[in-house]
């Protein structure tokens, strides 16, 4: 909710910056405000997922996917990620988000992001995301038809089958008690 007016302002405007296809690489810059930085003056380990948002909506918006996504009620949501940090991004250092759809399988979208400064990574996370309908998974076969093709070289990091396997928990028509092992 915190970045709910970033989101509205960054689909306002990403019709004034280039159009992507959704499977090009997403660049958006942008600066470290007060609202993202924690008690050490640094952006919170927290935060970054959040403005990671920021640069999944940047690529949706620009290649027109997030108008399709919205014509066929469809939603976005996160199913996985992880994050490494290498540098801390500090109150008022501008940075870029880049974005990248990594791959796809019958699950998830599977996106590469990056926080970069003067072409240095700070961060990277990986995320994988399902988009939904009516509480239901929307199939590949859909998103494909709908978004087309990847491209013939896109092909998604044998690590991340693994990842999600032992990273998972039980779908939400399964249960998942709470006891520690």
């Amino acid at each position: 909710m915190h970045l709910l007016l970033r989101t509205l302002v960054l689909l306002f405007t990403a019709s004034r910056r280039p159009p992507l296809s959704i499977w090009d690489t997403s660049s958006l810059p942008l600066r470290v405000l007060p609202t993202d930085i924690d008690i050490a003056v640094h952006v919170n380990n927290g935060m970054y997922f959040s403005l990671m948002d920021l640069g999944r909506f940047d690529l949706m918006a620009r290649s027109g996917t997030w108008k399709a996504m919205r014509r066929r009620d469809w939603s976005p949501v996160a199913a996985g990620e992880t994050i490494a940090f290498r540098r801390s991004l500090q109150l008022w250092q501008r940075y870029t988000i880049e974005t990248k759809i990594i791959g796809l399988d019958e699950k998830a979208i599977y996106f590469e992001q990056r926080m970069v400064v003067d072409g240095e990574i700070y961060a990277r996370a990986h995320i994988a995301t399902r988009l939904v309908s009516k509480g239901k998974p929307v199939s590949q076969e859909d998103i494909l038809r709908e978004f087309g093709q990847p491209p013939a070289d896109l092909e998604l990091p044998e690590w991340i089958h693994e990842w999600r396997e032992t990273n998972a928990l039980p779908g939400a028509r399964r249960p998942a008690p709470h006891i520690w092992a």
